[in-house]
């Protein structure tokens, strides 16, 4: 029903990576351009007990706000917000945004997954952001780099064991088209729990004794016994936070509460292919950013958004583990 899709297919769309590899922290920028420089529908769904986002409240269906000009996930928690803050400096320089008093205002709603245990205890400042966005800005629709890049690059799954136990992880990106339709999910799996493969089976997450993968909740149990409850990667106080990141780009037609039920109906993807998800440990985040160029059903994007981000969940341990 669903043929494979990919960044070329949504010219309007820009996507750029920053990565520090010495650091292993990074970002990355989705943006509205070409004849959508003027900002796209966008939403969220924010789940899981431990967010760090920003402007996310404006993308309420019931508020001003009707249209974003870029999206930003990255590392270094609440640290790595700053990332957001090139972003819409390097947009307003290029005049996007909402014009005000001889100013142009780019809304950039931005996520953070918690890295800072991996590598140095750094994170995407400003400049990250800035270059991220020129980035996506003359991203040329090409493969987008996927695996140990990006707001991927500090990521790890598996933590329910000891934190030596856990596994890396990194950015993916997978996309569905039907007809005109077309459906990109991108995320950043930083997963307290592990990934599944298609068939059920651990695909990446807490590794056992032969470096294999075990069941999460076995582990946590090993290390509670182990050493306490705060022995544990997923100790909720001074532990190893979390959190997976998605964007789903679509070309559908969608009002600010239609985007917002993909957004939710995505994390679907996120409850397939991780396991467990949404914990206290974990700021699981979806934005959905609809261009409006095409008419869709919003449950076939939905359908779509959640296929694509299983997709890309899996993809991303693939290609961390190359």
């Amino acid at each position: 029903m669903f043929s494979p899709a990919d960044f070329s297919d949504l010219p309007e769309f820009g996507a750029g990576h920053y990565t520090d590899p010495e650091a292993l922290t990074g970002c990355t920028v989705f943006v509205a351009r070409g004849d959508c420089a003027e900002g796209v529908t966008c939403a969220v769904d924010v789940r899981g007990g431990a967010p760090a986002t920003r402007e996310t409240d404006l993308l309420r269906p019931e508020n001003m706000v009707q249209k974003a000009n870029a999206v930003t996930i990255g590392g270094g928690s609440a640290f790595g917000l700053e990332a957001a803050c090139g972003v819409m400096e390097e947009l307003a320089e290029g005049g996007m945004g909402f014009a005000l008093a001889g100013l142009h205002v780019p809304i950039v709603p931005a996520a953070c997954l918690f890295d800072l245990p991996v590598g140095k205890p750094a994170w995407p400042d400003k400049a990250a952001g800035r270059a991220a966005c020129r980035a996506a800005l003359e991203f040329d629709g090409a493969d987008l780099e996927q695996g140990v890049v990006g707001a991927g690059t500090g990521a790890t799954v598996g933590k329910m064991g000891l934190p030596e136990q856990a596994m890396k992880s990194g950015f993916g990106w997978s996309g569905l088209r039907m007809g005109e339709l077309v459906v990109l999910g991108c995320v950043a799996v930083n997963a307290l729990g592990n990934v599944v493969a298609e068939d059920g089976s651990w695909l990446a997450g807490t590794r056992d004794a032969e470096g294999g993968v075990m069941n999460p909740l076995v582990a946590a149990a090993q290390a509670m016994a182990a050493g306490g409850a705060v022995a544990s990667a997923a100790d909720a106080e001074g532990g190893v936070k979390n959190t997976t990141l998605g964007v789903v780009l679509t070309n559908a037609k969608l009002s600010k509460a239609q985007a917002t039920k993909v957004a939710q109906q995505a994390q679907d993807g996120y409850a397939r292919a991780i396991k467990p998800v949404h914990t206290t440990s974990d700021g699981d985040t979806i934005f959905v950013m609809a261009s409006g160029k095409v008419d869709a059903l919003p449950d076939m994007v939905g359908i779509m958004a959640a296929n694509a981000i299983e997709a890309a969940i899996r993809s991303a341990v693939r290609h961390a583990a190359l």
